[in-house]
């Protein structure tokens, strides 16, 4: 029988596969953690972990072989987008079914790794959303000769992130000529465009049912996609925009998010649409407010307070500290810092 590892750890941040570094503030937030919890934090990449059943148990290893008790609470921090195939998902269900609980649960970032997915549940909660026309199987030169199709009109992929794959296309007859150019290995969306937030964005990060940070995101050359990654700008604006930061707040709640980044939309009459949610946002050094937050989320679930704002709404209602019961970190040590 393979034994069992030492040194438990309670909380654990779940990065992407190695050999790619951790994002800025998966890094930052890492730091935290270790300097809060010690030996009781460790850091897992997807790639470092085996799953799955025998003889009627879960079953959860690394990759010597060694049994890997769950943690209490996990950060996961893999972008939705790129759960290929529901590799992680699988992953992190199984780590529910464990009695770990996640921040942010595996049905929540099953919803936000779709845009249609996400537009479904914020409309159903009563939320502000442009226009938006998708398909299933239908030929995309097909559906842009729709009369549902209206021009000007945003193109972008279902599962994008960073900006990626947007563009404006400011008629129909241009939308037509590109269409059999667009790659067709995912759903595009067609939505209405916002001219008043042409090139900028507001952006809110929502901790725990409480707007913690807000910063306005602007193009530095004119194109539509405000995304810092493609090069924007950004200035913070906490308490500017309340009615944004509270329509960021029900956007969470709506799709079971503990920890969100919601992108808004300016309107013409001075208010605000929702343009995507992202399970897990990124934030700039200068967002102060942020990770200790999340560490107070975190600290609330050690507690035994139960399942924190957001991740009540979906997924497997796990309460912390149930399952295995042993918590371990393989290495005794947070690799991925150096």
């Amino acid at each position: 029988m393979p034994s069992a590892i030492d040194a438990p750890a309670e909380v654990w941040v779940l990065a992407r596969e190695h050999p790619a570094p951790l994002m800025r503030a998966t890094r930052a937030l890492s730091q935290a953690l270790e300097e809060a919890y010690g030996p009781r934090f460790a850091v897992w990449h997807s790639d470092e972990l085996l799953f799955g059943v025998r003889d009627g148990r879960l079953l959860l290893q690394n990759l010597g072989g060694q049994d890997v008790p769950p943690p209490k609470v996990v950060l996961v921090r893999q972008t939705p987008g790129s759960m290929a195939q529901h590799r992680e998902l699988t992953l992190l269900r199984h780590l529910e079914h464990l009695g770990a609980v996640l921040i942010n649960s595996a049905a929540a970032h099953q919803l936000c790794g779709n845009k249609i997915w996400q537009f479904q549940e914020l409309v159903s909660a009563g939320l502000p959303v442009p226009d938006s026309l998708s398909y299933a199987t239908a030929p995309f030169a097909g559906v842009v000769r729709s009369p549902q199709v209206e021009t000007p009109c945003v193109v972008k992929s279902v599962n994008g992130r960073n900006g990626a794959h947007v563009f404006l296309a400011p008629d129909a007859e241009m939308l037509q000529s590109l269409s059999g150019s667009l790659a067709q290995d995912v759903p595009l969306i067609l939505q209405e465009y916002v001219a008043p937030s042409h090139g900028r964005d507001l952006r809110v990060i929502v901790v725990d049912g409480e707007p913690v940070a807000a910063q306005i995101r602007s193009s530095r050359d004119g194109s539509l996609a405000s995304n810092l990654a493609r090069g924007a700008s950004a200035e913070l604006c906490p308490g500017r925009y309340p009615e944004g930061e509270a329509l960021a707040v029900r956007a969470a709640r709506a799709l079971g998010l503990t920890v969100a980044g919601v992108d808004l939309l300016f309107t013409a009459d001075g208010g605000h649409t929702l343009c995507e949610v992202n399970a897990v946002p990124g934030w700039r050094p200068r967002m102060t407010t942020v990770i200790p937050a999340i560490l107070a989320a975190v600290e609330k679930l050690l507690a035994g307070a139960g399942a924190p704002s957001g991740d009540a709404a979906t997924g497997p209602a796990t309460a912390a500290g149930g399952g295995a019961g042993g918590l371990s970190d393989a290495r005794g040590s947070v690799p991925g810092l150096v």
